[in-house]
């Protein structure tokens, strides 16, 4: 289904497709927290694969991504991706959640992937349970994993394993503020539908 062909109907149906799941991921990431977290009106996009890279900045600028699969009636794979310097602050208020007073510059750096991978995994989790109790359906998600490398270098990845199962990505752009912290917490999710997917969901949501 070229991108083309695709209604405003249908466009709109998947940016509030994007915006609830975002804004169960910052529920999901409020409690793990234990702190009220506030979302920005997230911005929800649907591009083609190919096309990624148009919507990010330098691909010199080192990210961190996590990547989950699931498998269900609507497959697809998703992934959360964050400049490594909001990554840091994110991983930082999960350390100081769960391990008091312990300073994080001192936990080690395969714990702090540990803490990533988790953060990650709740995010994306959350944002997949929200479409699959809109559209009542199940999924089941693979183990997460972790990555560290320059934004373009992620995106070529995704574009050459994933542009071989799918040809579109929705991609939600947020920004989380966490009670406490002054500065806001951002990050991209990336969701990559299988083929025939995205015409599953959007039958679901009666907008095919």
């Amino acid at each position: 289904m070229d991108l083309a062909n695709f209604s405003n109907l249908q466009l709109d149906a998947m940016r509030e497709v994007g915006n609830i799941g975002a804004g169960n991921a910052a529920t999901a990431l409020s409690i793990m927290l234990a702190r009220p977290v506030d979302m920005d009106v997230p911005k929800a996009e649907l591009v083609s694969i190919y096309e990624l890279a148009e919507y990010y900045g330098d691909p010199l600028t080192m990210v961190s991504a996590v990547f989950v699969r699931s498998e269900g009636e609507f497959t697809c794979s998703l992934i959360f991706i964050q400049e490594e310097d909001e990554s840091r602050k994110l991983v930082d208020l999960l350390i100081g959640q769960q391990m008091g007073g312990m300073d994080p510059a001192s936990v080690p750096a395969e714990m702090r992937d540990s803490a990533l991978t988790e953060v990650g995994n709740i995010i994306l989790s959350s944002f997949l349970n929200a479409i699959n109790v809109l559209i009542g359906g199940t999924h089941s998600i693979s183990v997460p994993g972790v990555a560290h490398d320059m934004l373009g270098s992620i995106l070529d990845v995704v574009a050459s394993i994933f542009g071989q199962s799918g040809e579109h990505a929705l991609i939600v752009d947020t920004s989380l503020k966490v009670e406490n912290v002054e500065e806001g917490v951002s990050g991209k999710v990336v969701m990559l539908p299988d083929p025939g997917s995205l015409e599953i969901l959007l039958g679901k949501l009666q907008v095919l």
